[in-house]
């Protein structure tokens, strides 16, 4: 299959379940996440951490909860066991969730969680010191806490330091997970080109990208974005529906997930003739990309890789900088159980590259009033450098390598 000239039912048909062998991670990995997190607590002095619902709960004690107004997440010591805290109406449901095994700390609809937390710190024998609350815990928690724990000569702070450093340094079960997400979402890719037609709309694209990777075994998109001709220009799409035609340049970029974790990969090319000025920008958003996995090498700064992509794209004159045309964002981003999670490839972002990181390298061009290209493709550092999770795309003639 390449660009058009294969049906939606052929194109479906091609595909099948890609998760066989794919296995979630097990109550011992959550369990180590956990004593790797109390060791570099205790190295840094941080008493205990806070983790809500959401990614940080689910990646240290495998407990899946969803945020709401109600506070509900885990306490982990610097020292001793985790214990949770939740409206004790909603015990049995965390304890049907839990895959660590911790005491729940409940409260009642009338009372305060936060004084609850503050006296659950107390107990379990920390007396002041630093505490770091999720960074992505909502602003009412924090406001509830805060107050408490000063009076009870705690120091409350960001415990991104703690969940940044563990989450960003990726396990080989981690890693296997991606590397099939991203696998499902490339297969995907390919036979959403092969349905490419004139007169096909953007909605009807999506579409059949959801019902693909549902094929693959996934349980659909977890996003997409299907983008033609001028609206390519426009990194996160537009509000209107795009039809397809002849010399249009095709923007997809979309991913799924598998067992929380997430793919996310974006493919750029041209359906029918392609002009010089789209093959020259084509062609510099390659090399771009190719800048800043070369530079992504072990101990250098996120910031480098993010100057290198934007070196390369200033030799072939765009930018400087963000101005456009050029890249108006960021060269990549980490990924995991989100999306987007640090670090980050970008200017002010000084971590270095460490064993276990995962990024994307997406340096896009956008061209106002013409058309964009973005080529998405994710790597993670080894003991010896980068290693991609997907080949780069071939060429504009032959995006996916197909022909070669």
């Amino acid at each position: 299959m390449s660009i058009g000239g294969t049906t939606i039912e052929q194109a479906l048909a091609s595909l099948s379940d890609m998760t066989a062998g794919a296995v979630a991670i097990g109550k011992e990995e959550h369990v180590e996440r956990i004593a790797r997190a109390q060791t570099f607590m205790r190295t840094q002095g941080i008493g205990a951490i806070y983790v809500g619902a959401g990614t940080n709960l689910t990646y240290f004690t495998g407990t899946k909860w969803h945020p709401s107004e109600r506070m509900v997440g885990a306490i982990i010591p610097a020292t001793g066991a985790v214990e949770y805290i939740a409206p004790a109406f909603e015990e049995g449901s965390l304890q049907d969730f839990m895959v660590v095994e911790g005491a729940i700390n409940t409260w009642q609809e009338h009372e305060s969680p936060y004084q609850l937390f503050v006296a659950t710190l107390v107990r379990m024998g920390l007396d002041g010191g630093r505490i770091g609350i999720d960074e992505s815990a909502p602003f009412f928690v924090v406001d509830g806490i805060k107050p408490l724990a000063d009076a009870a000569g705690f120091r409350i702070e960001n415990a991104r330091a703690v969940t940044a450093y563990c989450r960003s340094r990726k396990s080989a079960d981690e890693l296997a997970l991606m590397q099939r997400a991203k696998d499902m979402t490339l297969a995907v890719h390919i036979a959403a080109a092969s349905i490419l037609r004139e007169g096909i709309t953007t909605i009807e694209v999506e579409a059949f990208i959801d019902q693909a990777h549902r094929k693959v075994g996934a349980t659909g998109s977890y996003f997409v974005i299907v983008l033609f001709g001028e609206a390519t220009a426009y990194p996160h799409g537009v509000s209107y529906v795009q039809t397809l035609k002849a010399g249009d340049t095709v923007l997809i970029d979309t991913g799924c997930k598998l067992h929380n974790y997430i793919s996310d990969i974006t493919r750029t090319y041209v359906y029918g003739p392609i002009s010089a000025r789209q093959r020259s920008v084509w062609n510099s958003e390659k090399a771009a990309q190719a800048a800043a996995f070369a530079a992504a090498q072990l101990g250098v700064p996120c910031a480098d890789v993010d100057a290198a992509a934007r070196r390369a794209l200033e030799a072939d004159g765009f930018g400087p900088g963000y101005k456009l045309p050029g890249l108006p964002h960021r060269t990549g981003h980490g990924i995991g159980l989100d999306i987007h999670e640090w670090p980050y490839l970008v200017g002010n972002d000084s971590t270095p590259l460490d064993v276990g990181m995962c990024f994307s390298n997406e340096p896009m061009i956008c061209v106002p009033g013409e058309f964009g290209i973005r080529l998405e493709d994710h790597f993670y550092m080894t003991a010896t450098g980068p290693k991609w999770f997907t080949e780069p795309s071939h060429s504009i003639d032959d995006p996916f390598g197909l022909t070669q």
